[in-house]
């Protein structure tokens, strides 16, 4: 079995985000794999574990973005693949577009990503290469069982579970209770160094003019304004409703 896992590397959930120019200040961040894509780098090695596979992870991004890739070699995946996105924005289309040229001659039986990414709250990855190899595509699995060429998967519904059955190829986006991602062992970190890794630039993929321009653009990023504190009521529950309405009316202006 092959199986592909798509990569992002996120900055760190607990730095501190800065904005200057209107623009992310990426100096002194540090970058981690998409906690998201973790679940998905874990469900693909174990499956390697117990059924044998091959798993190959792939990221689109610059030349830092190798470090995510290590760690997921460093996890239990076999090889890696870094697309340059170049110098132009690249939105989701771009990204799905870069992935799915690298990818459309080779074999997947399985392709496994996360359900979304903690940086932009994007989701759209995933969901469009399935669209572009014109295979099946299930979102927010938290259990994924394969027989032979059929595939069960359990998904998150808003709370709720469903049972899906799908057959291969198939690609499937991971959420959280999946599993829970390993940490890179030391001899696991030194091998990761002498797997193998291709590099993609723009020039190496089949990609027309147009299919590498991303289609939206950012037109103000800013942070959310200061939490104020809290105001706690008192008296009667009759009287704290009243005056709750009143302010929710008169000050916080949302009724």
């Amino acid at each position: 079995m092959n199986i592909l896992v798509l990569l992002k590397q996120t900055f760190d959930t607990e730095e501190k985000i800065v904005i200057h120019n209107g623009q992310i200040n990426e100096e002194g961040i540090e970058f981690i794999v998409n906690p998201y894509d973790e679940y998905a780098v874990e469900e693909a090695v174990k499956l390697k574990e117990e059924n044998g596979a091959e798993v190959t992870v792939i990221t689109v991004g610059p030349e830092r973005a190798e470090g995510a890739l290590r760690t997921a070699l460093a996890m239990g995946a076999d090889k890696a693949i870094l697309v340059d996105p170049g110098e132009n924005e690249a939105d989701e289309y771009t990204i799905a577009s870069l992935i799915t040229a690298a990818i459309k001659d080779q074999s997947f039986d399985l392709i496994l990503g996360g359900n979304m990414s903690v940086d932009s709250g994007g989701g759209q990855v995933a969901i469009r290469v399935a669209e572009a190899l014109g295979i099946p595509h299930v979102s927010t699995i938290t259990k994924l069982t394969i027989d032979g060429d059929k595939v069960t998967v359990e998904r998150d519904v808003e709370g709720d579970m469903e049972i899906i059955e799908v057959g291969l190829p198939l690609l499937a986006t991971a959420q959280q209770g999946l599993n829970e991602p390993r940490y890179p062992s030391l001899p696991g970190i030194m091998k990761a160094k002498k797997k193998p890794m291709e590099r993609l630039t723009l020039e190496d993929l089949a990609l027309a003019n147009d299919e590498r321009k991303a289609r939206t653009t950012i037109v103000e990023q800013y942070l959310p304004a200061k939490k104020q504190a809290g105001r706690l009521l008192s008296g009667e529950i009759k009287e704290q409703v009243i005056e709750l309405a009143l302010l929710l009316r008169t000050e916080a202006k949302v009724i």
